[in-house]
């Protein structure tokens, strides 16, 4: 249970963060391309959702990896996008006033919700094969 409540406020936390994100990207405006949206519809906001959903199944196993996959890839896309690839996503080309601001710190933010994300996720998957094994040895 614990698990559960902990992703899902993970989720929650990586949710407004990335929004924040997003509203700032429309306000200055930053354009994206197609296959960036999609990637952030999928990859960033519908996967963690469907993962936290499935930390509250049986399921939460699957839940716990489709957390770590969404948070990986989070993490990558906006260390390319943000710090790597010179374009008008890039941290440098973003001024520090007005949205630009809000722009700069969830730029940041994000990175560092979703590393506690990743961090969570492998926690909980080395952990969960332990208790899986201290029951096989109790049934015995």
């Amino acid at each position: 249970m614990k698990v559960a409540q902990y992703g899902t406020a993970i989720v929650v936390l990586h949710a407004i963060a990335h929004g924040l994100h997003g509203l700032a990207h429309t306000q200055i405006p930053v354009p994206l391309s197609l296959l960036q949206s999609v990637f952030i519809a999928v990859v960033i906001f519908l996967i963690p959702i469907v993962a936290a959903v499935l930390l509250w199944t049986p399921f939460d196993r699957i839940g716990s990896w489709l957390l770590l996959g969404s948070m990986a890839g989070a993490i990558l896309f906006g260390i390319y996008n943000h710090f790597i690839v010179m374009s008008p996503d890039h941290v440098s080309h973003v001024s520090f006033t007005g949205w630009g601001l809000l722009f700069q710190i969830t730029a940041m933010l994000t990175l560092a919700i979703d590393g506690i994300g990743c961090w969570f996720s492998v926690q909980t998957l080395k952990a969960v094969p332990q208790l899986e094994k201290v029951s096989s040895v109790l049934k015995s």
